[in-house]
């Protein structure tokens, strides 16, 4: 596969813009309550995939104006209505590639990246890429999860390996489900200055159904569930086990059940030339 494709490991299916629209909205405190764009300012918002993250960000800032690409466009189609059908006018919307962005240099004033350099295979180039488009001054953020800061209650190694499975199905896609842990070296390689990385925890028990619902059942267990098919043709795992697996993930979110994962959200400036 090039360097200029982005498999998605979790596909296109309509269950799946489900699941990253549940993400997004049980989220949005938690990453985007410090993401706020100057008026008049332009956004780009790379891999913005069906807008989940794009109508979270135009309402947040609506004198704001996104661009906003990615490289399906089904998903831009799904993008593009779910943003009238919020009442938006301040986003754009463009088919691109992260490595072939259709923009002269020094184009933006901010960047945006949500879960995405974990689906590449080359993420530093993508961040150059990105860092060429981008006004000297200029921030760009990134966020990515790391599969492995999952710890759950109870405890199941039949859980943990559904996660492994999916953590080494996207490996050999290219991509990266621990990279969240790598975006201040990351940043720092592409030579960014000012960089801020901060962690986002989640955790969920039965005070908090609103997060056990959102994130324990409809984000992250809907998300390893996904990739059963992949799995079991692999023949990383057998039927029973997966089962069992994807039960024990669901009982975390059950009465005496618990759940935390981290998040990491990264800020960099680009530097003026010397």
């Amino acid at each position: 596969m090039e360097k200029t494709s982005l498999t998605y490991v979790h596909g296109y299916a309509g269950g799946e813009n489900e699941r990253l629209f549940d993400q997004a909205n049980t989220l949005a405190e938690l990453l985007h309550h410090d993401t706020v764009y100057p008026a008049d300012s332009h956004v780009l918002e790379v891999g913005c995939g069906a807008g989940a993250q794009t109508i979270i960000l135009a309402q947040r800032s609506p004198k704001a104006h996104f661009t906003s690409v990615d490289v399906s466009p089904v998903s831009l189609e799904t993008a593009r209505a779910s943003v009238q059908q919020h009442g938006l006018s301040n986003v754009a919307f463009h088919l691109a590639d992260v490595f072939r962005l259709p923009f002269e240099p020094n184009r933006f004033d901010h960047v945006f990246v949500c879960f995405v350099l974990e689906h590449l295979r080359q993420p530093l180039e993508a961040l150059a890429r990105l860092k060429a488009v981008l006004k000297p001054g200029g921030t760009i953020t990134v966020i990515e999860g790391d599969h492995a800061s999952a710890h759950f209650y109870p405890e199941s190694k039949y859980a943990q390996q559904a996660i492994d499975c999916l953590i080494t199905i996207q490996a050999r896609l290219g991509g990266n489900a621990l990279i969240g842990r790598q975006l201040y070296p990351l940043l720092k390689r592409a030579e960014f200055e000012n960089i801020s990385v901060t962690p986002r925890p989640v955790y969920a028990d039965a005070t908090k159904p609103e997060w056990v619902e959102g994130f324990t059942k409809n984000t992250f267990t809907a998300m390893v569930e996904g990739a059963r098919g992949q799995a079991l043709e692999l023949g990383l795992i057998d039927v029973a086990t997966w089962e069992r697996g994807i039960a024990d993930l669901y009982a975390t979110a059950k009465e005496d059940g618990t759940f935390n994962y981290t998040f990491f959200k990264g800020v960099g400036v680009k530097p003026a030339p010397r």
